[in-house]
């Protein structure tokens, strides 16, 4: 007699229940502020237009003057961070700490007029960048989204072999839309997710480069410039990643494992080989000297002039370019005005440079407002993912329990499944391990639970 063919269908429908569990509010969550980050270039200058908009002028304040007007208005103020104007018709901006809290001081290039504050950590788009990566938590909130980007990967695989065409077009390339119910939402969920199976997989793997244990893992594999581009500079034992964090990027992606060069030549490096504590910075060439180098080295308009904080620090001069082809990141010796170090996305390797054209095309800034729509879609997609999945799940959840999908104990080793679950815990540590826990729940937890019930169900 013919053997029937083994269905490991449900198996894949279980784990799938699984990954979207844990993962649909993440990803609610993701596109919602992804969704606002997006279009912060719209969203800033309509809400904050007083103080980003200026009517253009025939001749600027120098650098150095907009500094003095800043430091005059903060005298008890630490300054971080300068911003020329972008363009003519944009205000300069500083970013300094103030009492303990970082304001983003905007300045009128034409006049020298101090046109307003703002917390630099209290405004829209940088709660919604923060919360986008660390969920205002710090590292736990790091570790969490890094978890559920790869639970979404898991997703992703599930998914798309549940609902792989097998014979039948109809509610996986196209929705029936003369359905009702849950019929209709199952076909939703079934062709938004097999159509954007390819782009959410995109913007996974990209936003993972960001997370804090993944990605620097990655960075420390494929972002490696040549150890001969640092021979004849003074480093310290700073990481240029030190520039950035959860509310504002300084450096690109590639730059971040790049340490940080230092001011005082050779007798910088002794008193760091000595153990010795830097001092304040006391630069003894101006912001107007360090603004020159970025215009006669044709850094795009864009960057920013980070101050150095020790006496042994550097000014840098980093520009995260929509188009990746325009970074730059400079470091400057404080007391000569020599360039340290320019690297330029020549020298990135061809993964960085392909991790940076993928970031990019995460945020939507490489191909500027089709690039937006087409991410936009996507984060449109991942909500209307999400939202069909729990509808569906509880339009089929039996009255009173959980829904988990039945699982047959009949089923031998599906060992492709498992050749791909083993591959996804060891590309991502942090998955493998919650895989364990929740093989280890479902095994001995869930499935006792489900036992009992069926034998109280048969009893009665």
């Amino acid at each position: 007699m013919k053997q029937p063919k083994v269905n490991f269908y449900n198996l894949a429908w279980r784990w799938h229940f699984y990954a979207g569990l844990f993962v649909a509010p993440f990803m609610v969550m993701l596109a919602l502020t992804g969704t606002l980050y997006l279009f912060k270039p719209q969203l800033d200058p309509l809400m904050y237009g007083s103080l980003m908009t200026v009517p253009a002028d025939h001749h600027t304040v120098s650098a150095d003057d907009l500094l003095k007007r800043v430091k005059e208005a903060y005298p008890q103020a630490t300054i971080k961070q300068y911003l020329p104007p972008v363009n003519a018709e944009r205000s300069a901006q500083f970013v300094v700490i103030n009492g303990g809290t970082e304001l983003n001081v905007f300045i009128d290039p034409y006049h020298g007029d101090i046109l307003g504050e703002q917390d630099a950590k209290n405004n829209l788009q940088a709660i919604a960048r923060a919360i986008h990566g660390e969920l205002m938590i710090g590292t736990v909130g790091d570790r969490l989204i890094e978890m559920a980007a790869g639970w979404g990967i898991v997703l992703v695989v599930s998914g798309v072999f549940l609902w792989w065409p097998r014979g039948q077009a109809a509610g996986i390339l196209w929705p029936r839309l003369s359905s009702r119910g849950r019929v209709l939402w199952r076909d939703l969920h079934a062709v938004t997710g097999f159509w954007g199976a390819s782009l959410l997989l995109v913007m996974l793997l990209s936003g993972m480069t960001w997370t804090g244990f993944w990605g620097q893992q990655y960075a420390g594999v494929w972002n490696v410039f040549p150890a001969a581009m640092w021979d004849n500079v003074p480093t310290s034992d700073v990481e240029a990643r030190s520039l950035n964090t959860a509310t504002r990027q300084t450096v690109p992606w590639a730059m971040e494992n790049t340490p940080m060069p230092m001011s005082g030549g050779d007798h910088a490096e002794h008193m760091a080989q000595g153990g010795a504590q830097a001092g304040p910075a006391a630069p003894t060439i101006s912001l107007q000297d360090v603004q020159n180098i970025a215009v006669q080295r044709k850094v795009e308009p864009g960057y920013s002039i980070t101050f150095p904080k020790t006496a042994t620090g550097v000014f840098t001069i980093a520009v995260f370019a929509d188009d990746p082809r325009n970074d730059a990141t400079l470091h400057v010796d404080q007391y000569t005005g020599d360039v340290l170090a320019d690297v330029r996305y020549e020298q990135y390797g061809p993964v960085a440079r392909a991790t940076e054209i993928g970031v990019m095309l995460h945020e939507g800034k490489m191909f500027g407002v089709v690039n937006q729509i087409i991410v936009l879609l996507i984060c449109l997609m991942i909500l209307l993912s999400a939202v069909s999945g729990v509808v569906i799940w509880w339009k089929r959840r039996p009255q009173g329990k959980f829904g988990v999908p039945p699982l047959r104990h009949d089923l031998p080793k599906w060992k492709t499944a498992m050749v791909i679950m083993f591959a996804l815990a060891v590309m991502f540590p942090l998955v493998g391990a919650s895989l364990v826990v929740v093989w280890v729940l479902d095994r001995v937890l869930l499935s006792r639970l489900t036992r009992q019930t069926e034998s109280a169900s048969s009893s009665s």
